[in-house]
């Protein structure tokens, strides 16, 4: 089966490379699915998760914190903002995230809660979670 070399980079360095027989993600304008020789394209990512397909199944998924999608016929990459695979991910820590942010939602009507950061907070909890598996 065809493949297509995928790399998920942060300013931390690489997160992610490999070769795959798809990658499904979402972009800011709704979810993409990438197979070998797709058109050459530039994507705003969304907080989300990318799905990579290997062995006629998904494998590996990786969280990451918006960012951009580079396709070539032959290539992806994703630049991130942040990106974890799922073994790398403190469920504890990103569990905690979570609980802090819903905190500070509740807490909204204060003239000192930023509701925009809590909320992308709480997105970006959920989705660690959500690759986990733990959600």
């Amino acid at each position: 089966m065809k493949t297509i070399k995928v790399s998920v980079v942060t300013p931390d360095g690489p997160v992610y490379e490999s070769d795959v027989e798809m990658v499904s993600t979402k972009a800011q304008s709704g979810e993409l699915g990438i197979l070998p020789g797709h058109i050459p394209m530039v994507a705003p990512l969304a907080i989300g998760v990318v799905r990579l397909k290997k062995n006629g199944k998904e494998q590996d998924l990786v969280a990451v914190s918006g960012g951009f999608l580079e396709v070539r016929p032959e290539q992806v990459t994703i630049l991130a903002q942040a990106a974890e695979k799922a073994e790398d991910i403190d469920v504890e820590r990103a569990t905690r995230a979570k609980e802090r942010a819903e905190q500070r939602l509740r807490e909204s009507h204060q003239e000192n809660i930023d509701f925009k950061r809590a909320e992308l907070a709480l997105q970006r909890a959920i989705n660690r979670l959500t690759v986990t598996g733990r959600q």
